[in-house]
């Protein structure tokens, strides 16, 4: 059986557990990071040299970081699924990974997310918090553009590219703040809501990290 370290609130953690969620896998959930510790475990700690979660363990085998966790659970148990065995249908999925992952989430989350939900109103940097709101809004308007062309973000199926970006979307439509028209964003995030996984492992509730700068 997988085991997955890492709280359910974690986004990351998030990721790998709607990616299990999709396949049907059985799997045991360690709650860890955050108020729940752990990440000094010995056994964590021989199954990742820099001690963060997600973690997922598969027998003998460690893995670490969330979208080479999402790379593998998907080469081993999806069968082409969500990451298409043709190199030019990969490049186009890990494409939008990477670019969640170093564009979209740094900026929702250290900008957006932990600026403004998770800073106390009267420590928050409104002009910083402005200026990362503009970028994710542009951000979100490259994918709305996108998805006015197709269902998915690699095509006319779900896959690993829409992981990413589709585990924020959540929070984004969440917070009280100010959001573009993003038409085909909404078509897209009402389509991953329809989905068990989805609504059982992205849309978890969060209040717990309102104003907490040390969650």
């Amino acid at each position: 059986m997988l085991v997955v370290w890492g709280r359910r609130n974690s986004l990351n953690v998030q990721k790998v557990l709607w990616l299990i969620g999709e396949l049907g896998l059985s799997y045991e959930n360690i709650p860890a990071g955050g108020p729940f510790g752990r990440m000094h475990d010995p056994r964590f700690l021989a199954l990742t040299p820099h001690g963060r979660v997600p973690v997922l363990e598969d027998g003998d085998l460690g893995a670490w970081e969330s979208h080479a966790i999402l790379r593998y659970v998907a080469a081993q148990y999806g069968q082409g699924r969500f990451w298409d065995e043709k190199p030019a249908v990969r490049s186009r999925i890990d494409g939008w990974m990477d670019w969640s992952q170093s564009a979209l989430q740094p900026e929702f989350l250290n900008g957006v997310f932990y600026g403004f939900y998770r800073t106390p109103e009267a420590q928050r940097d409104w002009s910083a918090i402005e200026k990362s709101l503009a970028r994710c809004a542009g951000y979100w308007k490259i994918l709305d553009d996108i998805l006015a062309t197709r269902p998915y973000l690699a095509g006319d199926n779900l896959s690993l590219a829409d992981i990413p970006a589709g585990a924020l979307l959540y929070r984004y439509f969440e917070l009280e703040i100010e959001r573009p028209s993003l038409p085909n964003v909404e078509a897209w995030r009402h389509r991953l809501q329809q989905r068990p996984a989805y609504r059982e492992h992205v849309m978890v509730p969060f209040d717990e990290m309102r104003g907490r700068l040390d969650y």
